[in-house]
């Protein structure tokens, strides 16, 4: 063995000694947060911020609690210091828009805690067992052996809490309907972190499982009663949106609006939203007009509309119809060179039915890896296949087609899991139903619809957009019911009543934010401003915008608009695109 040279020797001794030092260091005087580390790409801060909360969610198991507000508002807070320590001025367009986007959604996910949290001290009154439940499950995650004794005490003690529970809501009643329900999810949570406990010990722990043989089976089905006694329980103040329909929803009142807005980087307020629907409600009407003349039926477009509803395909046949409406909007858009669609793109999608049920909340097509038919089944009633058929008719279904699967949702998926997939953290509808109704237009534009019939088909949708900014809206003010918004679909857009039925269930029950509707129509006219502005200034060409687009996967349009003509963002930018100047 070689002799080590004195002074290295001294160097190494010292480095060792330092190292060892430092990693012995109280956890309690550093924030591994902060700690300094070697430069970072963003795309790898913001995998790093989403698997941080991946990770936490799998130990704070009930979301509607103090002791998970607490840990994440934590969380939430350190990230916020870590972005700090970023040289903003350094980064490129492209990291600048990553950097913007990461700190608004932890903006967002802090603003939603602490909604949830106010949310929560107004029905905890209801679950008085919460942190029993919670203290259990403490010791659980770490494997503490329990006290089996006591353990049954408190599981019995849950019983007795609830009855006491029934008592105080019976006599202080829920605020609201909205917060009924998340009283409800929470004790759903709270019962699933029992069995969790439940299932780690029994038939592991003798003790426990002694105990736990009847206890725990009947404290289970104690707080499953009490899950389905709240739910038929009334509420202290009516939801002014209940009415004859049976859609219950949830408007979420101008402040929210404006706060979702300004996260979407929409600059417009409710007011100005709704005025631009209906200016392009009357773009609509003048082309409507157009085709029902060709058609022969004068100014009367609702008679066009129905004539256009009367021609479909008899059950068995609308997957044959698909794949043709398919392969030839993809052979038009080949024949123009719009965008670059790869062949694996091409092969790769499919389609399948939905349900009698999900026809419920969806009438008509529904798309993305695939695309899902909504036509009749031999389970519904005559009325219900009529207007099923009448509703996925030829020139409805001519533009819905692609707008479900090549170029729309489909490819724009396809690309999404190839290009930038870290960037599907800041997914918008503006993006995603955009992109998809922005190639409506698109096609409207380069002449596809070539008969008046197809017009009317894309108009029927075009107009259906101009209809839910203005419904949606309407209702998350809490201006319009439920019946009012399928009223109005009828009425104004000639939807068929089952249709409207599901447009506005889906719309208010179906998982959708608040925004969601009126992002099919802004964010097109976002795509087609920007187009414009790129493309028919001669700037880029249709593919290169279109390709430019799914290569930098969704985000809000404002941002691909920032990435595209290379501007320099400020540290603490906001909103300012006011695009749409008719």
């Amino acid at each position: 063995m070689k002799k080590i040279n004195a002074a290295l020797f001294v160097i190494i001794i010292f480095i060792v000694t330092f190292s060892a030092s430092d990693s012995m260091a109280s956890p309690h005087t550093r924030n591994p947060l902060l700690s300094p580390t070697p430069p970072v790409s963003i795309p790898f801060l913001i995998n790093e911020y989403y698997q941080d909360i991946d990770d936490l969610d799998l130990v704070y198991i009930f979301p509607h609690h103090p002791e998970y507000f607490s840990r994440f508002d934590k969380l939430y807070s350190d990230w916020m210091d870590k972005l700090k320590t970023v040289d903003f001025n350094s980064l490129d367009v492209s990291d600048r828009v990553d950097f913007i986007l990461l700190k608004r959604n932890i903006q967002n996910d802090t603003y939603d805690l602490k909604q949830d949290e106010k949310d929560y001290l107004q029905y905890s009154y209801a679950l008085p067992f919460a942190d029993n439940i919670v203290a259990l499950q403490q010791k659980r995650r770490r494997g503490q052996r329990p006290d089996a004794m006591a353990t049954a005490k408190a599981f019995n003690e849950i019983q007795l809490q609830i009855d006491k529970a029934k008592s105080v809501v019976t006599k202080t009643p829920l605020p609201d309907k909205h917060l009924l329900n998340k009283t409800i999810e929470a004790l759903e949570e709270l019962r699933n972190g029992l069995k969790n406990i439940y299932t780690f010990y029994n038939g592991y722990d003798p003790e426990f499982t002694w105990w736990m043989e009847k206890t725990y089976p009947v404290t289970d089905s104690v707080l499953e009663a009490y899950s389905k006694w709240l739910a038929l329980r009334p509420v202290a103040k009516a939801d002014k949106a209940m009415d004859s329909s049976g859609i219950i929803g949830h408007p979420v009142g101008l402040d929210k609006i404006d706060q979702l807005l300004k996260s979407e980087m929409i600059p417009y307020s409710p007011d100005e939203l709704i005025k631009i629907a209906y200016k392009e409600f009357a773009w609509c009407d003048s082309e409507m007009l157009k085709a029902s003349r060709e058609m022969g039926f004068g100014n009367d477009w609702k008679k066009a509309l129905e004539k256009v509803k009367e021609d479909y395909v008899t059950p068995g046949d609308q997957p044959q119809l698909i794949n043709h409406l398919e392969e030839h909007a993809i052979a038009f858009i080949d024949s123009l060179g719009l965008v670059t669609i790869p062949p694996l793109a091409r092969e790769a999608w499919r389609m399948d039915m939905l349900s009698t049920q999900e026809q419920k909340f969806a009438s008509y097509f529904l798309g993305g890896p695939e695309i899902l038919i909504a036509y009749p089944t031999d389970e519904m009633n005559y009325e219900s296949k009529i207007m099923s058929l009448r509703s996925n008719n030829l020139g409805f279904a001519n533009a819905e087609v692609y707008h479900e699967l090549i170029p729309g949702h489909n490819l724009q998926f396809f690309m999404g899991r190839r290009y930038k997939p870290y960037r599907r953290v800041f997914s918008t509808p503006f993006s995603v139903e955009g992109w998809a109704f922005y190639w409506e237009m698109t096609m409207w534009d380069k002449g596809f619809d070539n008969t008046p019939e197809k017009k009317i088909g894309s108009l029927f949708w075009r107009m259906t957009r101009c209809a839910r900014i203005i419904f949606s809206l309407n209702y998350h003010l809490g201006k319009w019911t439920p019946q009012q918004c399928i009223d109005y679909l009828v009425d104004r857009v000639g939807l068929e009543r089952a249709s409207a039925e599901s447009e506005v269930r889906r719309s208010f029950t179906g998982g959708y934010g608040p925004l969601y509707q009126l992002a099919y129509m802004f964010g097109a006219l976002q795509m087609h401003a920007l187009h414009h502005e790129m493309v028919d200034s001669k700037k880029m060409t249709d593919r290169e915008f279109n390709d430019d687009f799914l290569h930098e996967n969704t985000m809000p349009i404002e941002m691909f608009r920032a990435i595209i003509t290379k501007q320099k963002l400020a540290e603490n930018f906001t909103t300012q695109w006011r695009f749409y100047d008719k």
